[in-house]
This record gives C-alpha cells, structure tokens and sequence, in this order.
C-alpha cells in the first residue's frame, strides 16, 4: 500500500498557488521557530527578572537577554560550564516547548512546499533542521557570559535532533495519520515497533506511578522544603513550572528503580530497591520524593515486576502483530523487542541525569548502561517467554494450511 498527497487538502488555498522550493521554505519554518521560542522563553524570564531580585539574572536589559538565550539552549537539553563544573541535568519536559512549536512548522512546510509523499519526509526535516541547528550553535557563541558558557556542540546536537524529529513528524502528520504510517512499516519491523513501545510506555507508566505514590507520601516534606525557599507568589509559581519540568526526569528514575539499578543522587549515594543510600540533598520540593536512607522497604520489592510484566506486554504484541510459522523463532523475536526496549530505556536514562557542578553532584540520575543492559535481560526474557506462549496459542487457533496461504497472499 502506497499512501501519497499530490494534492493539497481542501480549504488549504489556491490550487494555482506555486510550491516554494524545500531549502527556502525550511530556512523559514527554521527562522519562525526558533523566533516563537526565543519569544515564549523571553517572556518568562522577563517576568521572572521583574518579580526576582535582578541580580539573580543580571543587572540590565542585555543580561536578561542573554539569560533567556541560555534558558532557550536548554530547552534543548543543551548543558553549559560553570566556573565550579558542568551542568548536564536538565529538566525534559522544557523539550516540548519547541517541539510543539517545530512540529507546527513542520506541517506548515509539507502544506507551503507541498511535500508529495512520504518518501520526501527526510529531505524535509533536514530542511528544517540543518538550519535551525546553525542557529542554534550562532546563538550558543553569543549567549555565553563570565558565569554560564553554553556548549556549542551539544546546542548543535540538541537543536538538530529536536528539529529533526519534531518536525520530520510534522510533515509525515500533515500527509497521512500516525496509524496509516505505522502501517506502511513491513510485517516484523511494524510488530518490533509496536512491542518496544508497548514494553516502553508500561515501564514509563511503572516509573510513574512511583514517583507519583512516593511525592504523595511524602508530601508534607515537599511543603517545608517549598516554603523554606520562601519564593513569593511569582517566585512559587516559576518554581512549580520548574518543577513541572522535572517531572519527566523522575519519572524515568522511578523507571530505573523498578527495573533495579536505581538511581544516584551524588556521588557514592544509590537510591534503588536494595536500600538507600545517601547524603545532604539539594532544596528542591520534588526530590522529597526520594526515599529516606536505609534499607527499602519490602513494599517497593514489588516495584521489581514492572519490567517481567512489560516484557510480556511487548512479547504478547510483537506476535499478534505478526505471528511466525517458525515456532523456534517467536522467543528470538521477542529477545529482539527486550534489546529494543533497553535501548530506549538507556537513552531515556542519558536524557535524565547527569552532572550538576562539581564535586558530590557531579554524577546525578539513573546510569544509562545499567539500566539499558539489565531492562534488555529483564524484558528480553520475558518478552521471548510471552512470544513463545502468544505464538504456539495463535498457530493453535489457525491451522497451518490456513496460516500458510494467508502468508503467501500478504
């Protein structure tokens, strides 16, 4: 099945209107988002800047000006040096900010260019995203100061992927929906797909549903750290879009508690379902969630079925997605979807951590390789189990001539 848009949509304009050529149309969709997001971080720093003491964030105009560039490279989880270390921990939930705005132009730029198929999407988010990478790298030169430097190349890394998946998936949404693109995937990837991110979103959901039943237990801490900080009305209400940010940063580390290795709040500290241990903690209201130092308790042990419990999700999917003949292959298939699923679970796990200064904070969040060696076993294990059981059962229901001949006509 080949899914094409030759023609714009109805109510899109002029049919006569000339398409603009892909290289120009992607330097403005780049230039417009990249404006909208300066705008929207500006906007909040201003008013930070009016409410805070402006020391905090520069004595005038131009100080303010260079804060907000600065918030706007970390919205796209590009990290900078301080004269006492590196600043790699930065909120995720910051990324959708110009995620939303590049997607939008994205869709902006397969109407205005009139992107004609699939096929073109990848040319398209390049067009985007080499220029808005370049742009992000100029501003990284300039936005540094005495006391924050940007890194250049991680503002060059950052913008470029943000603008390449986030627009690359505006144009493919602007030509057809997000089922009919799945299903233009072949037979076995599709089903890989669709078992890693079923496996995915329950371990997701896992580390959610921790990190939500641990901040309400311990909510009352989290109300004395906030109002120890003594931020005022406007200072309390940034620090709960602050926090709003963050959220997806616990979330991922309440994932790696439930699949074991846990996660590090400083060096030498490990909070995981073996016990806790750790040291002085920052005065942040949402690290309340952590637990108290000391052995863990028997309760959270449950935690560690999270991943057992996704690896069948993922197992019992990736078959009714595409079932095997080969009945030796299903457990294969299934191992494939853990080695997949522990792949994403590393790269979210880099996402969420990393140094913030020097000295105890330098390594903070979930270790990236543990976390994805030890989801791809636990997964992968029961993945290729639950593959192996969901297959025999398929082929039970449907006799082989039947499955055989469906085969040959797919």
């Amino acid at each position: 099945m080949t899914l094409l848009a030759d023609r714009p949509a109805a109510g899109d304009g002029d049919a006569t209107r000339v398409p603009r050529p892909l290289g120009v149309a992607g330097l403005v969709a780049a230039i417009w988002s990249a404006g909208i997001g300066l705008v929207t971080v500006t906007l909040v720093t201003l008013i930070g800047w009016i409410a805070a003491p402006h020391q905090s964030l520069g004595a005038g105009l131009e100080s303010v000006l260079r804060t907000a560039l600065q918030f706007w490279l970390v919205s796209h989880h590009a990290g900078f040096a301080l004269p006492d270390g590196r600043v790699g921990l930065l909120p995720i939930g910051l990324i959708l900010i110009p995620g939303l705005v590049v997607f939008r132009a994205g869709e902006w730029l397969a109407r205005l260019a009139e992107v004609p198929r699939l096929q073109r999407v990848g040319y398209a988010a390049l067009a985007i995203a080499c220029p808005y990478a370049l742009l992000g790298g100029t501003l990284a030169q300039v936005a540094g100061n005495s006391v924050m430097r940007p890194s250049v190349w991680q503002s060059l890394l950052g913008c470029f992927l943000v603008a390449f998946v986030a627009g690359g998936a505006g144009v493919a949404r602007r030509l057809t929906s997000w089922r009919q693109l799945l299903a233009l995937l072949p037979e076995r990837p599709r089903s890989l797909v669709v078992g890693t991110l079923a496996a995915c979103a329950f371990l997701v959901m896992s580390g959610a549903l921790l990190a939500a039943g641990s901040l309400a237990f311990h909510i009352t801490r989290a109300q004395e750290i906030a109002e120890g900080l003594s931020p005022g009305i406007v200072g309390g209400l940034l620090l709960l879009l602050l926090q709003i940010a963050f959220v997806p940063n616990a979330v991922i580390w309440g994932m790696a508690y439930a699949v074991g290795p846990g996660f590090a709040v400083g060096g030498g500290t490990i909070v995981a379902p073996t016990g806790n241990f750790l040291g002085p903690m920052p005065s942040f209201p949402l690290l309340a969630a952590v637990p108290e130092p000391g052995p863990a308790p028997v309760a959270s042990l449950v935690a560690l079925a999270a991943p057992f419990l996704a690896g069948a999700v993922g197992g019992i999917l990736t078959m009714r997605t595409a079932p095997t003949l080969n009945g030796e292959a299903a457990p294969g298939w299934g191992l494939v979807c853990g080695v997949c699923t522990g792949a994403v679970a590393a790269a979210l796990a880099a996402l969420s951590g990393g140094p913030f200064g020097d000295g105890r904070l330098a390594a903070v969040g979930p270790s990236p390789w543990q976390v994805g060696m030890i989801t791809a076993l636990e997964v992968g294990v029961a993945a290729a189990v639950a593959a192996w059981v969901t297959n025999f059962w398929l082929l039970r229901r449907t006799p082989p001539a039947a499955a055989a001949e469906e085969e040959s006509f797919r």
